[in-house]
């Protein structure tokens, strides 16, 4: 028998008036779930304002918002808001330059499970990363869960969303920021030099980085394993090697 689902998070928004309400309104949205079916119109009207805002929608099943509103009246919709305004990438490498600092980044392509982000948040805080950014699509947003699992760091760390990575990663490295992608059958991360500006990409926890992210990386780097299994879950590998940039930083100041 399963658990009834009887905590409300903070994230969640049930129902179309309130779903509505908050597409006016100035707090992030994440993304949007609507049963699967549903054609009424305001739930219509309240899509074309998600689509507008570029917001993700996705149709499930009407039992998963069921669980997931623990017993609140959805009427068909639910939404995700963040815990947490997203900042912007130039206003991450503002605060890098404030610190008169090299920018230190890690860019997330398409990290789904909140609890990964949010281990990531929490390192990337602890290591003097100046920001981490996001995919607005396919990707864990700032989640209540993603929030626990921060411990709270993500009250600290600058978080970005942006359109597409690709072309993110072409504008940093016009600005001179060195890419290194985690990923297999690249250079062992301790032979790389991580002390100027650079920003660490990690990829989906089953695929990896995209290829198209892959060939756009400066350099790929990969962790040695030595037993019988050839990954690492993607927020320990993203903690090594934010762990070997901050100590490349610090050798060299």
């Amino acid at each position: 028998m399963k658990e009834k689902n009887t905590e409300r998070k903070s994230d969640v928004i049930s129902g179309r008036n309130p779903v509505s309400e908050a597409l006016r309104g100035s707090r992030p949205i994440d993304k949007i779930l609507v049963a699967r079916g549903e054609k009424s119109g305001a739930v219509v009207g309240i899509l074309a304002k998600a689509r507008d805002k570029q917001i993700p929608v996705k149709e499930v099943d009407r039992a998963k918002l069921d669980y997931i509103s623990a017993g609140a009246p959805h009427q068909g919709i639910i939404a995700f808001a963040a815990v947490k305004d997203y900042c912007t990438v130039e206003e991450i490498l503002d605060y890098a330059q404030s610190r008169d600092e090299a920018p230190f980044l890690v860019i997330l392509d398409e990290l789904e499970d909140p609890h990964n982000l949010g281990a990531v948040i929490r390192t990337a805080e602890c290591a003097g990363v100046h920001g981490v950014i996001i995919p607005k699509r396919r990707s864990a947003g700032l989640s209540y869960t993603v929030g626990k699992a921060s411990a709270g760091a993500v009250e600290y760390m600058r978080v970005a969303r942006v359109t597409n990575i690709a072309a993110l990663i072409d504008d940093l490295k016009s600005k001179g920021v060195w890419v290194y992608g985690a990923d297999m059958n690249g250079t062992d991360y301790r032979k790389c030099d991580f002390s100027g500006a650079c920003a660490i990409v990690v990829g989906n926890e089953g695929k990896g980085l995209s290829r198209l992210v892959r060939e756009k990386c400066d350099v790929i780097v990969s962790l040695p394993m030595k037993g019988n299994i050839n990954s690492l879950n993607a927020s320990v590998a993203a903690g090594i090697l934010m762990y070997r940039a901050m100590d490349g930083r610090t050798e060299r100041k």
